[in-house]
């Protein structure tokens, strides 16, 4: 018998066999995997880098508690969901070859970026004149105890906080852009384009849940000190006037 039908002789008897199949699947869905853990490293720099949706999370934490903030990175993560959809439909696509679209949608990210530090910046400026009368450093009341909270009015519901974590992201379109730019680089060749693009959006969903779940957390466990008038004040002046910075610098980098 000569080598090759030898081989093949071979092939057929091993998928012959009951219960067994030759691992052809295997071999294609190795590069899947490869490409899933090059891209979990570069979403996890992506993840953890300052920006709106840390500033906006950290605001929700202070100002309307732990479920609000879960609900707000929530909000974010559903944001990527839009986005990679939008990306495997080829609409960041359309945003990156018409500049007047990517500009119209910079210009209202901006604007909204700068409203969220407005309202940042008010609430402290509230809890200031509430402060007068009592002093910065006013005791926190016990467990179970009203809270007169300073902006109070300010507090956001889940779904609320949910609505201002997903459209931070989605009026974002740096995002858009970089999932356009990035996410071709981890499909391989053969792969489904809108099935793998899900997956790879959903691991950077689930790493910026995880991330901004974790600081919405670490800042409850913590809501003794951040509840103190003095810090509260500082923390939305300083959330206030990080989103403040980043709209502006969005709009500024538009008008060139």
């Amino acid at each position: 018998m000569a080598p090759g039908q030898e081989v093949r002789s071979g092939v057929q008897a091993y998928e012959g066999m009951p219960g067994k199949r030759w691992p052809e699947d295997d071999v294609r869905l190795r590069p899947v995997f490869s490409s899933l853990l090059g891209f979990t490293a570069v979403a996890v720099l992506l993840t953890v880098s300052p920006g709106p949706d840390f500033a906006v999370v950290l605001r929700t934490s202070l100002g309307s508690g732990r479920r609000s903030a879960l609900c707000s990175a929530l909000g974010i993560a559903t944001g990527c969901f839009v986005w990679g959809l939008a990306g495997a439909a080829g609409l960041t696509a359309m945003l990156s070859a018409s500049q007047a679209a990517y500009d119209v949608l910079r210009v209202a990210g901006a604007l909204y970026l700068m409203w969220l530090g407005f309202q940042a910046l008010r609430s402290a400026r509230r809890s200031s004149k509430a402060a007068g009368g009592t002093g910065a450093d006013a005791p926190v009341p016990e467990a179970g105890a009203a809270v007169p909270a300073p902006g109070e009015a300010g507090r956001q519901s889940p779904l609320q906080a949910f609505r201002t974590g997903l459209l931070t992201n989605v009026l974002n379109p740096k995002v858009g852009v970089v999932y356009m730019s990035l996410l071709p680089q981890f499909i391989p060749h053969d792969a489904p384009v809108v099935t793998t693009t899900l997956l790879l959006v959903a691991v950077h969903a689930v790493l910026g849940f995880g991330w901004l779940g974790g600081i919405a957390l670490a800042v409850h466990r913590a809501r003794a000190f951040f509840q103190r008038p003095r810090v509260r004040r500082r923390m939305d002046q300083a959330t206030g006037g990080v989103l403040l910075a980043l709209g502006a610098a969005v709009g500024v980098e538009t008008a060139r």
